[in-house]
């Protein structure tokens, strides 16, 4: 199992760390096929093989992923965009 561990730091107020964070959701949900919910501050996210979870944490979003054994062999493609997302939506320009 692989496990995949991603902090951003941001300056956006709750909502809009909150309206980020679902924008990072709806990305991964529709290129992996995850189910998302919240859980309070935490955006759960799972299917067959992926678990994980977007936590808001004041002034920073941290993302658990965790992957099972065929997903695992994805696991940097998968960090490198989850980290482009999160930088994007997170930290704007």
């Amino acid at each position: 199992m692989s496990e995949i561990s991603i902090v951003q730091e941001h300056n956006l107020s709750p909502q809009e760390a909150r309206e980020a964070a679902q924008q990072v959701a709806q990305r991964i949900a529709t290129e992996y096929g995850l189910a998302c919910k919240w859980d309070g501050d935490v955006l759960r996210f799972e299917r067959s093989g992926v678990e994980g979870a977007l936590s808001l944490e004041g002034q920073r979003a941290a993302m658990r992923i965790r992957l099972g054994f065929f997903m695992g062999a994805f696991a940097p493609a998968i960090e490198a965009k989850v980290t482009e997302k999160m930088r994007k939506v997170f930290v704007p320009a």
